[in-house]
């Protein structure tokens, strides 16, 4: 028999997603700035995709494994939540610390330690969802999630422009040539990493497990062999949505990656003529991006709502599908642009593909996984984003010089071309919803 659990108010499902807030503020400010942050402690351009490594490798590691071990978690705090607030208060930490860092080598391990708190958080955070709604409001609670994204990263990326117009000095730089905006940026980036999560716990914890799950909890073995095990259980039992949307996701997620890498090398290139990373050029263009990233998440968290009663009518396949050929097109177009009022056009299409990305595949992927296994399969699913990565990383170096001619703006067009094979691909995944047992109302 397959019960409701209680019904969460549109007020609710957003308190409860409102720690996702903090975490995709501290992916923004990465987003925004790790590239800038390298260039300007000496990193070459062709070595930006290598020094990028720690999210994907984090996330490969960390979140499949946290995944499992919180679905046999039952811990007096939750299952989720331990967590939620050990990988916040990492992740408030490491950016307290990642502006003043003194070295190139500094400044990449401190993001494998950054990344690994974020991704600690992350799937635990998406299982939540899954445990505490309906699956009519599996949707809604998704594309809460995408929407905070875009507000969030809005938010980051127009975080040191904010302070610019405040007030501060858009040169001023410390002695690793990171300038004081960044810095700045950064700290209140650890303020709301810990603090938004801090609040959903408080306003909507997560409901006790019943005397089933207890003891099929209890029943499980337990440690990191364990889970291990149960990674590799899960892998081989894995439903066939999961398995197409994998293809879906190498294509996106290497072109998402090669768009964040090298915008700001693009922009200076073609905005600001320059490729020396400790030029004025080069700050501007870095501000440049804050402004047009900050209007394509602002575009993500609008679009994110406004998305929910279409992929209600009209499936998520499609939205998807329509949202990457947007950003596909805008992709393209950004290189040949010279006058930076016509750059917030293609950032609309980028902004409904960033909407999508962060809400439809996940509504995709819940309606094929059990229940409780959501924890392990929502970091898997996690696996099929940082392979790609992993692979644009180390393979992009090895062309960069031959078939892209050194250029960052030719990287830009590569995304583009990317994004519409992403949108080709997920017209293939087969969707089919998988029986649900749910709790009875409290």
């Amino acid at each position: 028999m397959i019960n409701a659990k209680p019904r969460l108010s549109f007020w609710q499902i957003v308190n409860m997603n409102f720690g996702f807030f903090g975490i995709q503020f501290s992916f923004g400010l990465q987003q925004a700035n790790m590239s800038p942050i390298y260039a300007y402690l000496g990193a070459e351009g062709k070595d930006l995709p290598l020094l990028w490594l720690a999210g994907p490798m984090t996330g490969l590691l960390v979140q499949p494994l946290v995944g499992a071990l919180s679905d046999r978690t039952d811990s007096r705090w939750g299952r989720r939540t331990p967590y939620f607030l050990i990988g916040a208060i990492v992740c408030s930490l490491g950016l307290l610390i990642m502006p003043f860092s003194p070295t190139l080598w500094f400044a990449a391990g401190l993001l494998w330690i950054l990344d690994a708190a974020n991704n600690t958080t992350m799937e635990p955070y998406r299982a939540y969802v899954s445990d505490r709604l309906n699956r009519d409001q599996h949707s809604l609670g998704f594309l809460t999630q995408s929407a905070f994204t875009g507000l969030a990263q809005t938010m980051a990326y127009l975080a040191p422009n904010i302070l610019v117009w405040l007030g501060m000095n858009k040169d001023a730089v410390g002695d690793n040539h990171i300038p004081q905006v960044t810095l700045a940026a950064f700290m209140i980036g650890a303020a709301l990493s810990f603090t938004t999560v801090w609040w959903s716990i408080r306003k909507v914890p997560e409901l006790p497990l019943t005397p089933d799950e207890l003891a099929h909890i209890r029943a499980q073995p337990k440690g990191f062999g364990a889970a291990l095990r149960e990674i590799w259980a899960a892998i081989k039992d894995m439903p066939p949505t999961m398995r197409q949307l994998a293809w879906m996701k190498l294509f996106q997620w290497y072109g998402m990656m090669c768009y964040w890498i090298y915008i700001v090398p693009s922009l200076a290139k073609t905005m600001f003529d320059t490729s020396d990373a400790k030029s004025a050029g080069f700050r501007d263009a870095s501000l440049l991006n804050g402004q047009i990233g900050g209007f394509y998440n602002f575009v993500a968290f609008i679009a994110a709502f406004a998305m929910v009663p279409f992929v209600r009518k009209l499936g998520p396949k499609a939205v998807h599908a329509f949202c990457l050929l947007a950003a596909a097109a805008g992709m393209w177009a950004i290189p040949a642009i010279q006058d930076k009022a016509w750059l917030f056009v293609p950032m609309i299409g980028v902004g409904l593909a960033w909407a999508s990305i962060m809400g439809n595949p996940y509504v995709m992927l819940a309606g094929s996984i059990p229940p409780e296994r959501a924890g392990v399969y929502m970091g898997i699913f996690n696996m099929f984003i940082v392979i790609p990565m992993l692979i644009q990383m180390v393979t992009l170096p090895l062309y960069y010089d031959s078939l892209l001619g050194g250029q960052p703006d030719n990287v830009i067009r590569l995304a583009g071309a990317l994004l519409a094979c992403a949108a080709v691909a997920v017209l293939f995944v087969k969707t089919a919803p998988a029986p649900r047992t749910e709790r009875a109302p409290a």
